[in-house]
């Protein structure tokens, strides 16, 4: 078997206030703020932003991150336009007005609507509203009209029996779906005009030639749906379809060209490609497509026109990014910024040609940066008392699998790693599988890789087959064979890192959500023998209860299992973590948002059942987060899930095993440091 340490990382020193210099403590990770969304401005000068920023538990009532407009402008300097306990969303800029337009809730609105504050200062002022709020918009080339996405309102007489107690739920036949509006923005007023679109509209484009708009159309408003079937439409601004391209499966970003003559989406060919990763281009009638890079070993992530025949796009290839330049024919591919250990996740172009793209390193979580000439400008410091803080170095670790396929990954050291000392493992599987990890910032809540080196741990990120960033054909590979190479893969990861002498293969723990939750699943049971402890999150335990009561059965058909369970009973039976719960010796720890529409909690509830009727269970725990879905998202619920996270490995990687410990926690919220 042959290994690769590639690309050392020696992360930079710091301190906080109140924190010790010896590593990232959980409550570093719970107050650290990101750059969000961004937009440049047409003349390149300024650059809005979002800021997420934690809720502190001491002194705010719990929920999400707030999310902050930020500004910089041509001096370099940032200025908070909209700040404090605000969520705001959908970044643009109204053209030729000076104004940035963003979606939020603010002075009392029942849901989002559509606002705009102008770069002189000032108050920010509602553009535009609907009854149920803006979920999306684009402006005409003249700013003069905005066309605006909203729900469909509930019919008043339905709502009026509700208030009477008939809220009854009739199974995906009472959603409501997204309609398109066309508002005149230049002082004259009058109620938004509705345009007649078939289906549910998810998105909306205005063309720079103003005649038309392309919109992203699903059947129905059904998760399901979104995922699977959202295909593009193009409309005159009375509503008369001007053409449609029929695009197969998945489908993401989608912009005009400058002369409107030519649009560009991120979309996939084959409807079983798991994720969206594909330029395609067509005409201004929509009709057939060109492939840009049918050879592509990676997957685009963004698009933005350069010019009228040619596009940039932001491309994840193995564990790091690019942004490249290509022709609207599919000539001339060049290559603009490249840069080991910079993990690009977004992306603005300004008309000048200015760049400015959001990215994290090992070394800080999401910032802005401007690229030019190849080089890159780092614009904002979100945590700058990271600088004082001990970060562990970060690398890449490549193996070959059993089979022989080349397998990628990350690792993070312990930041106290000693030569031919062997260590403690959490892998950390990601879910999807149609995801991966990049060469950045990999901590959070739930992976709390630099804590966890600070513990003394190694942390592993691997890229297993299925995953995403190695194109089409990399991510076929687990297709129709749930749980069989691509876990494998897991095991053969570790088994490298044993035999590089660097982890001890009693103390390894696995933790993930979602399909990361199954591959922790899988390992508590089917591969018990390999894992000291488990930590399961918002993961799946039965793949035939999985596919009845999730909400993308068509999604987990095409582009997962490839044959329903009533043609292959087996196949579903076998590769569920509850066939082999009577095997099951790995400590588990189950943690669920007990509102999760994608994974049903009774996944968790099950293997927890199952497992705890064997004879000598081995120890177990079930945590519910009510109001939670797939994914942690209030302050308090992600500081309980990082406290349980912690301790469960430590006590069962590092302490003394046996009984769980105590159900309770001390979270520390009266001032006082709490690390683990």
């Amino acid at each position: 078997m042959r290994k690769f340490l590639m690309g050392w990382f020696s992360a930079c020193v710091l301190l906080v206030s109140g924190a010790s210099a010896e590593g990232l403590s959980l409550a570093d990770i719970a107050r650290m703020q990101t750059v969000g969304e961004i937009a440049i401005s047409a003349d390149g000068e300024h650059i809005a932003y979002t800021v997420s920023v934690p809720r502190d538990l001491d002194s705010q009532s719990d929920g999400p991150a707030w999310s902050e407009l930020h500004v910089l402008g041509p001096d370099g300097q940032s200025s908070v336009f909209v700040g404090g306990e605000v969520n705001v969303r959908g970044l643009s800029w109204r053209p030729d007005r000076g104004m940035i337009s963003f979606l939020a809730r603010r002075d009392g609105d029942e849901s989002a609507q559509l606002y705009g504050i102008a770069l002189s200062g000032g108050e920010a002022r509602r553009l535009a509203e609907m009854p149920t709020g803006v979920s999306g918009y684009s402006f005409s080339p003249d700013g003069n009209r905005v066309a605006l996405i909203a729900m469909q309102e509930k019919d008043s007489e339905a709502e009026a029996l509700a208030d009477r107690g008939f809220n009854q739920i009739v199974f995906e036949e009472d959603q409501q779906e997204y309609e398109l509006y066309i508002q005149s923005l230049n002082g004259a007023g009058g109620e938004p005009r509705h345009i007649d679109v078939e289906g549910s509209v998810q998105a909306v484009r205005w063309s720079p030639a103003g005649d038309r708009l392309a919109l992203s159309v699903t059947p129905r408003q059904l998760v399901d749906d979104t995922l699977m079937f959202k295909r593009i439409r193009i409309i005159d601004t009375e509503g008369e379809e001007l053409g449609r391209v029929d695009n197969p499966g998945k489908l993401g970003d989608f912009q005009w060209s400058p002369d409107g003559r030519q649009l560009a989406m991120i979309a996939t060919t084959i409807v079983n490609d798991p994720s969206e990763g594909r330029i395609l281009v067509t005409g201004a009638e929509g009709g057939d497509w060109t492939h840009l890079m049918p050879g592509h070993q990676g997957h685009v992530r963004g698009i933005a026109w350069a010019a009228e025949d040619r596009l940039l796009f932001l491309a994840h290839e193995g564990v790091e990014t690019r942004i490249g330049s290509i022709s609207a024919n599919g000539a001339g591919e060049t290559t603009l910024f490249a840069r080991e250990g910079m993990a690009i996740t977004g992306m603005s172009l300004a008309d000048s040609g200015r760049l400015a793209v959001s990215a994290s390193t090992a070394s800080h979580p999401s910032e802005l940066f401007a690229i030019d000439a190849g080089n890159s400008e780092r614009l904002t410091d979100s945590n700058p008392w990271l600088a004082e803080i001990d970060l562990a170095r970060q690398s890449v670790f490549e193996f070959e699998a059993e089979d022989g396929l080349m397998i990628q990954g990350l690792l993070v050291w312990p930041l106290d790693y000693r030569e031919g000392q062997r260590y403690p493992l959490i892998l950390a599987a990601h879910g999807g599988p149609e995801s991966h990890y990049s060469n950045g910032w990999l901590t959070s809540y739930n992976l709390p890789a630099q804590h966890a080196a600070a513990e003394g741990y190694f942390m592993y990120y691997p890229n297993y087959r299925g995953s995403t960033g190695r194109g089409v054909e990399f991510t076929l590979r687990s297709q129709g064979r749930p749980a069989r190479e691509e876990f494998s893969d897991l095991v053969d990861g570790i088994d490298a890192l044993i035999d590089d002498g660097l982890v001890d293969g009693d103390k390894v723990g696995i933790t993930g959500g979602s399909y990361g939750g199954y591959a922790s699943a899988w390992a508590a049971t089917y591969y018990t023998e390999r894992f000291a402890a488990s930590v399961m999150n918002v993961g799946l335990s039965d793949k035939i209860g999985m596919l009845g009561t999730s909400d993308i059965p068509r999604e987990l058909y095409l582009v997962h299992y490839r044959t329903w369970p009533w043609e292959n009973w087996d196949l579903y039976r076998e590769a569920s973590p509850i066939y082999y719960a009577q095997q099951a010796r790995t400590p588990l720890l189950i943690l669920h948002g007990a509102a999760d529409p994608r994974v049903d909690p009774t996944q968790s509830k099950t293997l927890y059942r199952y497992i705890s009727l064997q004879d000598n269970p081995p120890p177990l725990r079930l945590v519910l987060y009510p109001g939670e879905g797939h994914g942690n998202r209030r302050a308090a619920s992600r500081w309980d899930y990082s406290l349980r996270l912690m301790r469960w490995m430590n006590h069962y990687l590092k302490g003394e095993g046996g009984d769980p410990p105590p159900y309770q926690l001390d979270y520390g919220l009266d001032g006082e440091d709490e690390d683990s």
